[in-house]
């Protein structure tokens, strides 16, 4: 019977942690098929970006105001289909929005994981840069959820604006632990966006914008990578918002316009 007993324990702690290795790209990644297009207009276009190992992402650019104009980059959460954004542009004063799905969202091809996503950020602005109605010079990376490790990634690895963080996380790998504290995290972890990391390496302006009452992100993840960060830097605290519902809060897109203003 003990023996038995230990038999069963003994898989459980061995095969719970091999599950999620075996399986974590299931856990961390939520592809989500297109919505709805953005409303035809005659600042929006459909774009398609090749990237080096042969993947198509597709998405839109919204087009703000003037020529060559200023450009926020948008890298979404992780159960997130870009395509809503587009509406919503009209709230980032003035500038235009790139907004690229994930591979494996929308209609981009390929699957998605951590190496593949930082590559494509940096192809992503690439193509943005050489475009002749962008502003090179006045880039934005702006990331949302998992997409925050995204944008600071290219912050660390390109010259950037600004940077716009929303619900940000040290790292997953930390994010994990919170939930998940009796699992052997950091060795079965592949995808560790670690953001806190490079950020006291980035000079680059920032905004981080968080819900008073997140609990997939809590706020104290936020906070260190905020702390963290070099460059100058701004805190914006959405009250009775929570992780899904802080696009809904008008404090959070003035925060977001207000922060854009100050960058021109």
């Amino acid at each position: 019977m003990v023996g038995s007993f230990l038999k069963i324990v003994l898989g459980v702690a061995l095969g719970v942690p091999l599950l999620i290795w075996l399986f974590q790209e299931r856990m961390i990644f939520f592809p989500r098929s297109l919505e709805h297009r953005p409303t035809h207009r005659p600042n929006v276009e459909e774009i398609t970006i090749p990237v080096a190992d042969g993947v198509r992402l597709r998405g839109w650019l919204v087009k703000g105001k003037g020529a060559p104009a200023p450009l926020v980059i948008y890298f979404g959460g992780n159960a997130e289909e870009v395509s809503w954004l587009g509406e919503a542009a009209g709230n980032l004063a003035g500038w235009s929005v790139l907004l690229v799905n994930y591979r494996g969202y929308g209609e981009s091809e390929g699957k998605p994981g951590e190496r593949e996503l930082l590559a494509d950020a940096i192809a992503i602005h690439e193509y943005a840069r050489q475009r002749a109605d962008v502003n090179s010079a006045r880039i934005v990376a702006m990331g949302r959820s998992l997409g925050s490790g995204v944008a600071v990634y290219l912050a660390a690895e390109r010259p950037l604006r600004g940077v716009i963080l929303v619900s940000p996380y040290d790292s997953l790998g930390a994010v994990a632990k919170r939930h998940y504290p009796f699992l052997p995290i950091s060795l079965m972890l592949r995808h560790r966006f670690d953001s806190l990391a490079r950020a006291p390496q980035i000079d680059t302006p920032l905004l981080c914008v968080v819900a008073a009452e997140d609990r997939i992100i809590p706020v104290s993840h936020s906070r260190t990578l905020f702390e963290a960060w070099r460059g100058r830097k701004a805190w914006s605290e959405v009250p009775r918002a929570d992780h899904d519902s802080i696009a809904g809060e008008p404090e959070y897109w003035s925060a977001i316009a207000d922060f854009l203003k100050s960058l021109r």
